[in-house]
């Protein structure tokens, strides 16, 4: 949706309402909706909200970071919204600008944190839920499996890893997720590769199909929408895969046969309840920097839906048994929830 158009309209109040209602604008990173991963989960938490709350939602898709200034800009003037919600650490440069130039504006950044009074910034865990991705992985990579449309070789323990961009929060995802493996069975090997962006799934292709022509047996992707490019290898060379953000067996059913599990952050929840604090006039007990992991079930590692029940049993004791560990302190996941230093 462009932004030209949806600026306008009924006259609002300061709080960014129309009459009793809660106007809030959500912006995409730079995968876009439809991804079926992030930017979904983000939007669908809003829309859960306004199944108790006068909501009206600007889905405001931008996929150019460099619109990022001007678009969260355009919407702070209109004074239209109670909330402005931006998906992803991209957005966070931009907004080290407009919340300091727009301080009556409520923002949530998703993925990262600014120091100002009117933010609230929601990180996940994504090395903690990667890491269990690659306990998944390295585990199944070590059993005899056949079923779906996937098969694994034992005999020869590796596994993949497809990233978006190089660059530190998505490292995270691939260090942890080495970490895992690497727990499970220090023999595995990990073969990794990056898109370069979030949305070119024929290149996503190209990566998971090298890996696993050399030998992968699931490759686990970090690439938003282009993350679909690695199901669609996982399917073509009978292979398994890892979805991130969302359970993507659910969110891409066409692909279920090959998705052994995902690596999924409850986004959902944090935009929901940041929604709610707006509707109910208390956003001020969600500003500052909030950080959503294990001890607060914000992030898991679920297994496929074609897959429940019918994987080794080693498989649902591994995961429970390294999420005990990185609870007590006794594992140690690489990186940050923000990525590597």
């Amino acid at each position: 949706m462009s932004l030209a158009g949806c600026l306008g309209g009924d006259d609002s109040d300061d709080s960014g309402g129309s009459g009793d209602g809660t106007n809030i604008a959500i912006v995409s990173s730079p995968a876009g909706f439809d991804d079926n991963a992030f930017n979904d989960l983000a939007l669908g938490g809003l829309e859960s909200a306004k199944e108790d709350h006068e909501i009206e939602i600007n889905q405001v898709e931008e996929t150019q970071q460099a619109q990022y200034q001007s678009t969260q800009s355009e919407l702070a003037q209109s004074g239209e919204y109670g909330l402005i919600v931006l998906v992803s650490y991209n957005h966070t440069e931009a907004l080290t600008q407009n919340a300091a130039d727009y301080p009556d504006q409520n923002w949530m950044l998703i993925n990262d944190h600014v120091e100002e009074d009117n933010v609230a910034g929601y990180i996940w865990a994504n090395h903690q839920m990667s890491y269990l991705g690659g306990v998944l992985a390295g585990t199944m990579t070590t059993e005899e499996f056949s079923e779906g449309s996937g098969v694994t070789a034992p005999s020869s323990p590796q596994i993949g890893f497809v990233g978006g961009v190089d660059e530190s929060l998505i490292n995270a995802y691939e260090r942890s997720y080495v970490a895992g493996a690497e727990w499970v069975n220090g023999d595995v090997e990990v073969d990794v590769g990056y898109i370069g962006n979030y949305t070119d799934t024929d290149t996503a292709a190209d990566i998971a199909s090298s890996q696993y022509g050399a030998g992968a047996d699931i490759v686990y992707h970090a690439a938003a929408a282009a993350g679909r490019g690695v199901f669609e290898a996982a399917q073509a060379e009978g292979r398994y895969a890892i979805g991130v953000d969302s359970d993507q067996s659910q969110a891409l059913p066409d692909f279920q046969d090959v998705i052994l599990g995902s690596a999924v952050k409850y986004i959902n929840e944090g935009t929901r309840e940041a929604a709610t604090a707006v509707a109910e006039d208390d956003f001020g007990s969600i500003t500052g920097n909030n950080t959503l992991s294990l001890e607060q079930e914000a992030v898991d590692c679920v297994i496929g839906q074609a897959f429940e029940g019918n994987l080794p049993d080693a498989v649902g004791q591994n995961i429970q048994e390294a999420k005990q560990g990185i609870l007590d302190g006794d594992i140690t996941v690489p990186c940050a929830a923000t990525g590597c230093n």
